[in-house]
């Protein structure tokens, strides 16, 4: 049983997407953050998964659809929370963020595929796994077949324009065969939001961008 875990926020003005204010207020970040989620859960929603999970800081609210499970976040900092999302809801699987809209279901199914096989007949690797980058140094997406969660996150800086490169080599000292994902960006900034929004017209998160930039429609995006 394959999975896709969403690590998300309760969408509360002033906890979440705070280095879109200034210029955003802390309610129209939170707007941004929900429209984001939203079109994150529709994603996975449409995907194959056999479990759809929300690792979850607050309270579940309207924006959660049918199907999907919650679990608690619970630690001190990114790389432990991870960690314990993983252990609860085990493997294998793929897990993402809020804040890359862009994604499809299509494109998670192609890499669920991958972590899905066990390591080939006569491969040295553990297993299979995937990162996706992501334009800031970070990374979008990650997935194995089998791993222990908390050897995987235990020790990277989260956050940092190294992330990205020292989870994957970490992956990589575990014996797991790294199967690269393209390249995302998520939404970090007011330029981030604008090049995603132009990314993803028709989604919620392309309207309330519009709201948001003043630019009155999605169609003044283009």
């Amino acid at each position: 049983m394959s999975h896709v875990i969403v690590m998300a926020k309760e969408p509360v003005a002033g906890k979440v997407k705070t280095r879109l204010c200034p210029p955003c207020s802390g309610s129209s970040a939170a707007a941004v953050a929900a429209a984001a989620l939203a079109d994150t859960l529709d994603a996975v929603a449409a995907c194959g998964a056999s479990r759809r999970v929300v690792a979850l800081a607050g309270s579940p609210g309207d924006w959660l659809p049918p199907g999907f499970e919650i679990v608690r976040q619970r630690g001190d900092g990114l790389a432990s929370r991870l960690a314990n999302a993983w252990s609860d809801v085990g493997g294998p699987g793929i897990q993402i963020g809020m804040d890359t809209p862009q994604v499809t279901g299509t494109e998670l199914d192609s890499l669920l595929s991958i972590v899905d096989k066990p390591a080939a007949v006569g491969s040295a690797a553990v297993g299979p796994a995937v990162l996706g980058p992501a334009r800031d140094g970070g990374w979008w997406v990650i997935g194995w077949h089998r791993a222990d969660p908390h050897a995987v996150f235990t020790g990277i800086p989260m956050s940092e324009p190294t992330t990205g490169a020292l989870q994957e080599r970490r992956l990589r000292e575990l014996g797991l065969d790294v199967v690269r994902a393209p390249l995302r960006r998520d939404i970090d900034t007011i330029d981030d939001l604008a090049a995603v929004a132009l990314a993803t017209p028709g989604s919620r998160t392309a309207e309330v961008a519009a709201r948001v930039l003043g630019l009155g429609s999605p169609a003044a995006l283009r």
